[in-house]
């Protein structure tokens, strides 16, 4: 995926059919949904102050090992998730924790929400299993739609400058490692020629004792 183009693609891993239906009312709605326009309203300030906010492409999974198999086809169709929302009490498989280690050794960008009603993980806790803050955000349940707009907004546009960022930093090391070549082959071209020159040199340098010899050698038979 172009690190330039937007990504509004937000994975929803949870076992309630409902909360997907919730989700997709809130991120999927169409630009002229009236849904649409008031949450812009309310996160905005009112009609004239809201700008237009595209919809997002929510996918589902239920479980954790489905959401891993939806990350995986995903970076395989060069078509990653930007951010997920998951759950943490998914029974009977991985809790959401497992499900998010899981996910962020095969898509360690992917910017996540965790949605929990229950104090299962402390801060600390979450922290000590996933090793990361940085792309980690708590929801409680029951949560509000302008937050959940708020999430998708924010952290998808995280995503899409840290890609940005990285093709950038992607595009400097090129231009060095270019350079450097550039640099080195030149060293050794100035190289080689001053070896030749040291050559020519000393052969300029033999020639010319050769004939200061040789005229020696004919002013002593005279």
């Amino acid at each position: 995926m172009n690190p330039d183009s937007k990504n509004r693609r937000i994975l929803l891993i949870d076992d309630n059919l409902s909360i997907h239906e919730d989700f997709k009312k809130i991120l999927a709605a169409s630009a002229d949904d009236q849904s649409l326009d008031s949450l812009q309203s309310d996160l905005f300030g009112g009609p004239g102050a809201a700008p237009a906010l595209d919809s997002f492409t929510v996918e589902s999974a239920f479980q954790g090992q489905e959401g891993l198999e939806r990350v995986r086809a995903a970076l395989a169709a060069g078509q990653p998730y930007a951010m997920a929302f998951v759950d943490v009490r998914m029974p009977p498989g991985w809790d959401g924790i497992e499900t998010i280690a899981r996910i962020w050794q095969e898509c360690p960008d992917l910017q996540v929400v965790v949605c929990t009603a229950y104090s299962d993980y402390s801060w600390d806790e979450m922290l000590a299993k996933l090793g990361h803050s940085d792309r980690l955000v708590v929801l409680k349940k029951p949560f509000d739609n302008i937050e959940v707009l708020q999430l998708a907004h924010t952290l998808t546009m995280k995503w899409q400058l840290q890609q940005q960022a990285r093709g950038r930093l992607d595009d400097l090391e090129r231009m060095v490692r270019e350079r450097t070549a550039e640099l080195e082959a030149t060293n050794l071209r100035l190289q080689e020629e001053s070896r030749r020159a040291v050559e020519l040199s000393s052969l300029a340098l033999a020639a010319s004792r050769a004939k200061s010899d040789f005229l020696k050698g004919v002013g002593s038979h005279y």
